[in-house]
């Protein structure tokens, strides 16, 4: 087998989700080796991940000869790589916490708060002036690399590469696809189109934005799913379906698909996303208040959920780290390490990516970031033409594709005040303008730590 040489920069390289799926996805490939180096602004975590990723390599079952290497500098882990992964948080954990508590004061409900709502717009108002200087950076130290941008929300740090650095070469990789494809096969499998229908079974496009994109033409086999879909979305709009009864209940990740369902009867298009995600895009149909929420059977984003699972994971790298526990080799939440081998010539592949609008989709403005299906071969990522979003549902895509804009430019610029009007434009946003202003004010004083930025 034809083995490449590597180097790959992970900056946010101490993530305790991404990091430890990508580790685990890398330790599978023989075809891969080299060095992984790793740079988070906090050191030791990325001095946990350099200790989990080289311990993995004890394991029989390790097929990788990659190295990781945690460093000292943003600068020597970006110098000469051919691969450039960001995964950033969006702030300390104490400001992403302030995300969900202030919005709820004053009534308003995020599911996620990653993507959109306040706190999405304040999220990009911390990383963005991050992706500024990373993109810098790429352009002086490595700018043939191909960079995977992972950070929420996902179209303006896209964006903001690009404005920066026009000529770089850099991709988003969609990672909430796999519930939605479960849910498919799941489906087909109770028809009985085949038995063992699993996910990569399903065949579909993608139209839309990051956490708001829809299946196009979804397939198993060659037979379309659109009317298998339907007949759930009708029988079990008001119920509710799950693969494991009353798992919502209990896990703050899983749906009932109640908003998939409602959302595909009235645009004709099954969404990609978990209910949770898609949620958050939309105005507060599904989350004026947890009352309702809980009737759409999904969840919301709690602090306490929040400090639960930081412990968790903290926990968790410590058994890592001391051999008391090992990462299982394979898998990851989406396709990056495929997409990694088809770039470095080793076979194409069709999968999904986040990139620049440059016709893929024919009613959203050139140079927004969609998501869309993309042919990935040696060196070249080249989007899918899939054509229009329908007419009913573009104003509500259109009003983030704006949005997302206007917070870029308030970022080009260090102007809080259009960051608010991004703020104000919110499908999320229900508050008078006093509120929404008191409100603002808040969340930006909670976040100033992170946003001496805009004070430059």
């Amino acid at each position: 087998m034809q083995t490449k040489e590597i180097t790959i920069a992970y900056i946010g390289g101490g993530s305790m989700e991404f990091g430890w799926k990508l580790i685990s996805a890398l330790a599978a490939e023989e075809a891969l080796c080299g060095t992984v180096r790793l740079y988070d602004r906090i050191k030791q975590m990325s001095i946990a991940n350099e200790a989990i990723g080289n311990r993995l390599r004890d394991d029989p079952a390790c097929k990788s000869g990659l190295i990781y290497i945690a460093t000292e500098t943003l600068d020597e882990a970006l110098r000469g790589a051919d691969f450039v992964i960001i995964s950033l948080s969006s702030g300390s954990f104490e400001e992403c916490l302030c995300d969900i508590r202030l919005p709820e004061m004053y009534g308003i409900y995020q599911s996620t708060g990653e993507f959109s709502g306040p706190a999405g717009v304040i999220r990009s108002m911390r990383v963005l002036p991050e992706y500024v200087k990373i993109a810098e950076r790429i352009k002086a130290l490595c700018p043939n690399s191909w960079v995977i941008s992972l950070t929420s929300p996902m179209s303006p740090c896209l964006s903001v590469l690009y404005s920066t650095f026009p000529e770089i070469k850099a991709f988003g990789s969609p990672c909430n696809l796999a519930e939605v494809q479960d849910l498919l096969a799941d489906m087909a499998n109770r028809q009985s189109m085949r038995s063992n229908i699993l996910r990569r079974d399903i065949k579909h496009g993608l139209i839309g934005i990051n956490g708001f994109s829809f299946m196009t033409e979804p397939t198993c086999d060659g037979e379309s799913l659109i009317p298998l879909f339907d007949d759930y979305a009708r029988k079990y709009l008001e119920s509710g379906y799950e693969r494991r009864a009353n798992e919502y209940k209990m896990n703050l990740y899983a749906s009932a698909n109640r908003v998939k369902f409602d959302l595909f009867l009235r645009y004709g298009l099954i969404p990609a996303v978990p209910d949770r995600i898609a949620a958050d895009f939309c105005p507060p149909w599904y989350l004026k208040n947890p009352k309702v929420t809980a009737s759409w059977k999904f969840n919301l984003t709690t602090a306490n959920f929040l400090k639960r699972r930081r412990n968790d994971k903290l926990a968790r790298q410590k058994r890592l780290i001391s051999g008391d526990e090992y990462l299982p080799i394979g898998g990851a939440g989406n396709e990056i390490v495929p997409q990694i081998k088809a770039l470095l010539g080793l076979g194409n592949i069709i999968s999904y990516a986040d990139m620049p609008n440059g016709g893929q989709v024919g009613n959203l403005p050139n140079g927004a970031v969609v998501e869309t299906t993309a042919l990935f071969s040696r060196n070249s990522v080249k989007p899918v033409t899939v054509g229009d979003i329908p007419d009913d549902l573009l104003p509500l895509i259109l009003r983030h594709v704006c949005n997302y804009a206007t917070v870029v430019r308030a970022v080009r610029e260090r102007d809080l005040d259009i960051a608010f009007n991004a703020f104000l434009n919110d499908p999320l946003m229900s508050l008078d303008l006093t509120s929404a202003t008191e409100l603002f004010k808040e969340m930006l004083a909670e976040s100033s730590a992170s946003l001496g930025y805009f004070a430059e």
